[in-house]
């Protein structure tokens, strides 16, 4: 190698500055150009990219001339720019710093965007009764978004802290170039040809126009208005509106977003299970009341007490015949007479029987289902009630830590005092 002292870099960068910044041409440039991937700092600077083309140079605004913008540029908007080009040291890379600012006209990438979202709108592609509703309690969904962004961990995430019982297909999707569309097209059809699935999530994360314009192509717009599965979208953040956002059944702000609107949430079931819980035991309650007052209803009907009383009304019917033979006294008839009398004794003490052994078997029966749905009775299954300051504890969070309480068994009361409770 040579022996010249070779620089360093901040001192290449600073003449290559020195250059830039000594240039005529370059300390007073009219540029008009598309703004691409716009943002504006906490400190009120704003960053963007301006192009054509063929090319692109990063440009900066300061927010001493920023703050006298009344409406900052969007994306895709075509502007004519006024300021100088230097080197920005720490990145070794050359931008414009822009001075004047103000915007001349749509860019191209937008005005297809808002062409083809007049015609899809009028063709009725965002019809509000084409849309179907989201399954309240999906088996599975399918996930179409690229397999190392963050926009598929956040809807893993959110699904399977809020309900994992659902099965998630991920779709390993490009989202981004010129083969994104085609990509979300295929697996498309291939989610939607499924027939356990019952929600399909298409999106990716933020970014500018361009980043997001395979969701603006015409094919994915037709793929989604043809799918026969519910499609959440969430393309983008918040503000950031694509066509496949008017054309799906929903659309969500963020990828999270999506998660939550395609499955419940846990928590708020369990709180529902548990309210149903507590009614179904409130209503056994009522029903094993009724069934104790019924019980002793019965116990206190003077035919359970006294049976021989059905029989007062025959035996007295029975005794007038009898007079009435005998005031008549043909031996024919009183013969015929006693054989019909023995024959309706004997009916009516079958009648007497059967009328006991049905009454029997009905109290022997109510007695048993009292019994069955008696605490006593499920108590002698293993089950047990517990009782604190006189309440009946339902619940682990009705329970009171450090503070005595009984627990009734079949065969006898326990007393104890919690030190901890763990709820599910």
């Amino acid at each position: 190698m040579s022996e010249q002292r070779p620089l360093t870099v901040s001192a290449l960068t600073d003449y290559i500055k020195y250059k830039f910044e000594n240039d005529q041409h370059l300390r007073d440039v009219f540029l008009e150009g598309e703004v691409s991937n716009f943002k504006q700092n906490v400190r009120g600077h704003f960053y963007f990219t301006l192009k054509d083309d063929h090319a692109s140079i990063r440009a900066v605004m300061f927010r001493s001339r920023a703050q006298k913008v009344r409406t900052p540029p969007k994306d895709g908007s075509t502007v004519l720019v006024r300021g100088y080009v230097s080197i920005f040291k720490v990145a070794g890379s050359y931008q414009i710093y822009v001075e004047r600012i103000e915007e001349t006209g749509l860019g191209a990438l937008y005005r297809r965007y808002l062409e083809l979202k007049d015609r899809l709108e009028k063709e009725g592609y965002f019809a509000e009764d084409k849309k179907r509703p989201i399954p309240e309690y999906p088996r599975q969904i399918a996930v179409l978004t690229s397999a190392t962004g963050a926009a598929v961990r956040d809807i893993l995430n959110v699904i399977n802290r809020r309900y994992p019982l659902v099965k998630v297909l991920v779709y390993p999707t490009t989202v981004q170039g010129e083969r994104a569309a085609g990509e979300i097209v295929d697996n498309l059809r291939r989610a939607d040809a499924l027939e356990d699935t019952d929600t399909i999530i298409v999106g990716r994360g933020g970014g500018s126009i361009e980043d997001l314009w395979a969701f603006n192509e015409e094919v994915v717009a037709q793929a989604i208005f043809q799918s026969t599965t519910p499609i959440i979208s969430a393309v983008g953040h918040e503000t950031d509106f694509t066509i496949a956002d008017f054309v799906a059944d929903k659309r969500a702000p963020t990828p999270s977003a999506a998660a939550e609107m395609a499955v419940p949430d846990r928590r708020a079931l369990l709180r529902e299970v548990a309210k149903y819980t507590g009614r179904i035991e409130e209503a056994l309650e009522r029903q094993l009341r009724l069934a104790k007052r019924r019980l002793e209803d019965l116990k206190g009907r003077y035919v359970l007490q006294d049976p021989m009383r059905i029989l007062e009304p025959f035996s007295l019917r029975l005794e007038n015949l009898r007079r009435r033979l005998s005031a008549l006294r043909p031996d024919k008839q009183l013969k015929q007479d006693r054989i019909r009398t023995e024959d309706f004794t004997r009916r009516l003490l079958r009648a007497q029987q059967q009328l006991l052994s049905k009454k029997r078997d009905a109290l022997t029966n109510l007695d048993g289902q009292i019994k069955h749905l008696s605490p006593k009775g499920i108590m002698k299954k293993g089950y047990a009630l517990v009782h604190q300051d006189g309440r009946l504890i339902k619940r682990a969070a009705d329970l009171r830590l450090k503070e005595a309480f009984s627990v009734e068994f079949d065969d006898g009361v326990v007393d104890a005092e919690a030190t901890d409770k763990k709820e599910r």
